[in-house]
């Protein structure tokens, strides 16, 4: 839990401080000095661009460290054994096919049957399993997941699904001031003081927009998420095998479901239970990924 609340702390202070680097270098640049209060769109389009990206940018380039210190992973240097010499030889195999640099491989301690991958770049990445998945499934099964993960890093699906975050921040940053204007100038009257800064109004309404705005940016998000499961899904299933991938995700299926932090938890194939609506899951439900392999050409 400790080490939850360090890694949130440690990220938020990291944006911040790019923020504020950013923020104070367009101000020597000047860019702000026309501008009152947001009283130009573009200025306020570039601020937002500034806090949408930030964010998202950040964590993708320390997602490799955030994902060890997180989950206490440990890199597979020189294999120890056999089962870590063929889990290497694995992940070189599909690397190799599918183009991209080896990835780093590391084993976490977990009970629960769950791999991820993740990483700033196609050819920077990271593939981690846990413990559970390594004592629990066959070797042609683990085979499937690993080209699961690697296809994931083929894919983009990181820098992709961090780009996307960015615009959708973007625009909630942007939309919610938008809107926090409009309806502070509503409430306001003639004889109002402008000068004196937004009313209460404006943080009123910019706080509820900046809520009702991310739920549809959160719903965007989440829906690519599936989409990219399904890619990976095929993907693994054309690295290791359609049977081998189909009986590994039926494997999963009646595991417990992922333990993995809330930064990465996305990123693994057995996606968290939840009473939620689908439409907030990042994973589809393992059974509607066997039906689609199923039906999709051998």
């Amino acid at each position: 839990m400790f080490k939850r609340i360090g890694l949130f702390v440690l990220t938020n202070l990291a944006i911040l401080l790019a923020i504020n680097v950013v923020l104070a270098l367009l101000r020597a640049l000047g860019v702000f000095d026309s501008v009152q209060a947001f009283g130009s769109y573009g200025p306020l389009l570039l601020l937002s661009a500034v806090v949408g990206f930030s964010g998202s940018l950040i964590s993708l380039l320390i997602s490799k460290w955030m994902a060890k210190w997180s989950t206490g992973a440990k890199v597979v240097g020189v294999p120890q054994n056999d089962g870590e010499r063929w889990l290497l030889d694995t992940v070189k195999r599909h690397a190799d096919r599918t183009g991209i640099k080896m990835p780093e491989v590391a084993i976490y301690d977990a009970p629960e049957m769950n791999a991820f991958a993740t990483g700033p770049s196609r050819n920077n990445s990271l593939v981690a399993v846990s413990t559970g998945l390594l004592q629990q499934l066959e070797r042609e099964e683990l085979d499937a997941v690993l080209g699961h993960e690697v296809a994931h890093v083929a894919n983009g699906d990181m820098v992709t699904l961090a780009l996307i975050q960015g615009v959708l921040n973007t625009f909630v940053f942007f939309f919610s001031r938008i809107i926090g204007n409009l309806v502070d100038s509503l409430l306001r009257s003639r004889d109002d003081d402008r000068d004196s800064g937004p009313g209460v109004g404006y943080w009123v309404a910019t706080f509820a927009a900046e809520i009702v705005l991310g739920v549809f940016a959160m719903l965007i998000v989440q829906w690519f998420s599936r989409r990219r499961e399904f890619r990976a899904d095929e993907g693994g299933a054309s690295l290791a095998g359609r049977s081998s991938m189909i009986a590994a995700l039926r494997r999963l299926g009646g595991s417990e479901g992922s333990r993995l932090p809330d930064s990465i938890a996305a990123f693994g194939i057995t996606p968290k239970r939840s009473g939620i609506l689908r439409w907030f899951s990042s994973h589809p439900p393992i059974e509607e990924r066997i039906a689609r392999l199923r039906a999709s050409p051998a």
